[in-house]
């Protein structure tokens, strides 16, 4: 499990040299691709790096481990460089963007899988199998929570990190979903929370918004 001092997170010589390929190549491919807000690369690795790591530390024990809208690897990658004997799939539709991360995970010497295919497509799959279901910065709550229930039905935990209208978006899912939530607090974020769900149960029975308002 990781820790933060004034330099950022605290994690082993061998993680750290993984993370620091992997900040290297972002920067190196956001020249071309759009893989972070140009504005937060200075801050990479409190705003992304230790943003990401700290889902891992939530659940250290996931052997397996599904993350949607993968893109530039947040937290994706991050997850699977903080264990790699972990079973990390990565979904992601755009082709440059699994581009950079096959490159990337070869670089840091990861075994992790890359689908290329819309996550409604990706999660047909039977094959796919999760303990932890993540995204970041993708869409509102309700919206991942569509995406991600063929593995919340399989007892997947989802880790969701939220901004400062975290309570807001549990409300609105909680209208359209069944499930239970814990609203863990951010350590990079003061005002942000990570969503936990557990115990999902499907559509909810009554009353909100219809499901199709929100599917994917």
């Amino acid at each position: 499990m990781s820790r933060r001092n004034a330099n950022g997170p605290v994690v082993s010589r061998e993680t750290r040299d993984r993370l620091s390929i992997f900040a290297d190549e972002l920067t190196r491919w956001q020249r071309a691709l759009n893989l972070v807000s140009p504005a937060s690369l200075p801050d990479l690795w409190t705003r992304h790096i230790d943003d990401s790591l700290q889902l891992a530390d939530i659940a250290p024990d996931a052997r397996t481990w599904v993350d949607l809208g993968s893109g530039g690897g947040l937290p994706g990658l991050i997850v699977a460089a903080a264990d790699p004997t972990r079973r990390v799939v990565l979904v992601e539709s755009d082709s440059r963007k699994c581009a950079f991360l096959r490159s990337t995970a070869r670089r840091m010497d990861l075994s992790v899988t890359v689908i290329e295919a819309r996550i409604e497509t990706a999660l047909t799959d039977a094959a796919i199998e999760a303990e932890v279901v993540s995204a970041r910065a993708l869409a509102p709550l309700a919206r991942l929570i569509a995406y991600a229930q063929p593995l919340l039905l399989n007892g997947a935990i989802g880790l969701f990190p939220k901004g400062r209208n975290v309570s807001r978006e549990l409300t609105e899912a909680q209208e359209c979903w069944n499930f239970e939530a814990e609203l863990l607090a951010s350590r990079t974020e003061p005002d942000g929370r990570i969503v936990r769900i557990q115990n999902f149960a499907g559509p909810a029975l009554t009353g909100g918004r219809h499901r199709d308002d929100i599917a994917p």
